[in-house]
């Protein structure tokens, strides 16, 4: 038995992090709690910061040194992380910033579920940058997700949010654990060249350049400026441009590896609901119900929320008469799921903000309404 922040804080460990830096904030808090007893055991360090600003700022340094690191958090702590979310996404550093998202704004609801940080993981932080956000929906595939969340940081030199919920992170659940020497694990690229020949910021085949661990002879330049390949600060518009592309393009250039949807009932259906988090449990239920009642209808659950799994979508729009998109948020999601569909079918948007979350008979009334008229 096992709730989704425990999963978290374990698969983390499997993973190889030995660094968490953070702040206590509900719904998170489990998570801190269970690195601070669990690292020591391991060899790792857990530090409780003077607050989620400099939470962030330690696990960056963390990771520069060669350790893999994380922090947990909620909405307001978020907030707090995104100068430095946008700064390890400059500089390309790999860590995993957990969110189990609560009511908001400002501090809103602590204690109630919520997912209206869709958006804000994808554009948060300033500036045209790259990222990648997962939400899981179970406590297994938070196990598994996590992990996956951080040998996608460690493979792409990137910044990774795992978009957990309330419901998520607290629901406890019967799991089984895969036996962790069976667990694939991925590690940054190293340097295979001599230190004075090294090109921190280097242009490579995956346009994901190497990364030392400082400390280990390699001594390079990382700034959030516009820098070149060699880390130093640059005002040239050609070496500038390069830069944001290949970091655009290190992810968008990879999106099979990193996509990743879940599909059900889909084959024959004329409708669909696509649901992600908690609210795709609400929504696989309502599917059911409605499938007893003979309506072809299906789900689809984006696991990768960024980068946004459009063509699927798409493909999936051109023979369906309706797309339900349940959230807990006024729409977040449902915008770039009508963008997604480029008109092909009508995206009916189901909403709840009152801190409570959505029921399965919410979806299922929206289905048999549209099902029937």
């Amino acid at each position: 038995m096992m709730s989704g922040n425990e999963a978290c804080a374990e698969a983390a460990l499997v993973a190889g992090v030995r660094f968490y830096a953070g702040y206590p904030i509900t719904p998170s808090s489990e998570i801190a709690e269970l690195m601070a007893k669990r690292l020591p055991q391991v060899g790792g360090k857990f530090i409780q910061m003077e607050d989620e600003i400099a939470s962030m700022a330690a696990v960056i340094g963390a990771s520069l040194a060669g350790v893999k690191a994380m922090t947990a958090t909620s909405g307001p702590g978020f907030s707090l992380k995104q100068e430095n979310i946008g700064y390890a996404a400059m500089t390309e550093v790999p860590c995993l910033i957990v969110n189990v998202q609560r009511a908001g704004p400002s501090t809103g609801l602590p204690t109630s579920p919520a997912q209206g940080d869709v958006m804000q993981a994808r554009w948060g932080t300033h500036g045209d940058h790259p990222i990648i956000a997962i939400a899981p929906s179970s406590v297994r595939e938070t196990y598994d997700q996590t992990i996956r969340a951080i040998n996608l940081s460690e493979q792409f030199r990137v910044p990774v949010i795992l978009l957990l919920d309330e419901i998520v992170g607290h629901v406890t659940e019967k799991i089984t654990l895969p036996d962790p020497g069976q667990v694939e694990i991925i590690n940054r690229a190293r340097p295979t060249v001599p230190p004075e020949q090294y090109l921190p910021y280097g242009q490579t085949a995956s346009d994901v350049p190497p990364m030392p661990d400082f400390g280990a002879g390699y001594r390079y330049h990382v700034t959030g400026l516009t820098h070149d390949e060699s880390g130093f600060p640059t005002n040239d518009p050609k070496k500038i441009d390069a830069l944001i592309r290949r970091l655009h393009r290190k992810i968008e250039g990879h999106r099979e590896e990193i996509v990743e949807i879940a599909a059900e009932h889909l084959e024959e259906a004329r409708l669909a609901v696509l649901a992600y988090g908690s609210t795709a449990r609400s929504a696989r239920h309502a599917v059911l119900m409605a499938r007893e009642e003979g309506v072809r209808v299906g789900l689809l659950r984006p696991i990768t929320l960024w980068p946004f799994p459009e063509q699927a979508i798409f493909n999936l729009a051109q023979r369906l008469s309706h797309l339900i998109v349940p959230e807990m948020n006024l729409g977040q999601l449902a915008h770039e799921v009508e963008h997604a569909t480029r008109g092909m079918v009508e995206v009916i948007s189901v909403s709840r903000v009152d801190g409570e979350p959505i029921h399965p008979q919410q979806i299922f009334e929206k289905i048999m309404e549209l099902a029937t008229s």
